[in-house]
């Protein structure tokens, strides 16, 4: 399956990507901005200064090739192989109507923790100890508490003494770090972190880093204060503080579901 990325999507996150890419790569790829400047907006630069001007623009540049380096570097077997088969489940599930098992049934794809299990459960079918993980976190100095799900796989690592590889899948990525009023080089860089990531922890505790920085500047540059949610610790608590993994629930088809919900309840005879 072959996606062109509309226009306005280009345009919204302050870029133009023309070339056509496919499911995966639009979904789960580190963009390449090519012939991007990087320095601020003429509007971003109205109160600005040559000598700020200038920082900014070494900031911004910094960023995005850190991104690239950090995007680039090695990848596992299982890394490789976990986007290829996460970028199909979600592909399968998007073209599939499904009504979720919530209380208040809506489409799957619509409802986060359903969505989040049926991946998972994807994932399982083809032999991955894969688990939706849940995330909670007592506050601590500034960072509030809060609680985050996501979907983990592990593998046995190479090397045969024991050791547990690790990866962390999270299915709106780029999401998690938007920010209210972002400047023009903040939108740039998120526009090129993947809609769904797949990485190991190390990996995703670079990228948080770096994007964090940029969201600091980005507040800065618009006299707005960094809300501690988009802070580099509260972020990374989302993925890499304690956890647990929830035991596999089978999906049920919401026709069965109200078949079971309505069976009548037996009546004991004495």
């Amino acid at each position: 399956m072959v996606d062109v990325v509309p226009a306005s999507q280009g345009d919204e996150a302050g870029i133009g990507l023309k070339r056509v890419v496919s499911f995966s790569e639009l979904i789960f790829g580190f963009y390449e901005v090519e012939d991007e400047p990087w320095a601020s907006s003429e509007e971003d630069d109205e109160d600005d200064h040559g000598g700020r001007i200038a920082e900014n623009k070494a900031f911004w540049e910094s960023q995005h090739h850190l991104l690239q380096q950090t995007a680039m570097a090695k990848c596992s077997a299982l890394e490789l192989c976990l986007r290829r088969e996460t970028a199909a489940a979600v592909e399968n599930l998007q073209t599939e109507y499904r009504l979720c098992h919530c209380h208040n049934p809506k489409p799957t794809t619509e409802c986060r923790s359903c969505f989040l299990n049926l991946v998972a459960e994807r994932l399982r079918l083809v032999g991955h100890d894969c688990a939706v993980c849940e995330s909670k976190w007592r506050a601590s100095g500034d960072v509030p508490k809060g609680e985050h799900a996501y979907i983990d796989v592990v593998a046995a690592a190479k090397g045969g003494r024991g050791d547990r590889e690790r990866i962390v899948i999270e299915l709106r990525f780029r999401q998690e770090f938007e920010v209210a009023r972002a400047s023009g080089g903040y939108r740039r860089l998120l526009s090129q972190l993947p809609e769904v990531f797949v990485g190991n922890s190390e990996r995703l505790r670079r990228v948080i880093k770096l994007v964090c920085a940029a969201a600091k500047l980005s507040m800065k540059e618009n006299n707005l204060h960094m809300p501690p949610w988009r802070k580099t610790k509260y972020m990374q608590a989302k993925w890499l503080s304690p956890f647990e993994r929830s035991p596999f629930i089978a999906q049920m088809n919401y026709s069965t579901q109200i078949m079971l919900l309505h069976q009548p309840t037996p009546v004991e005879v004495v």
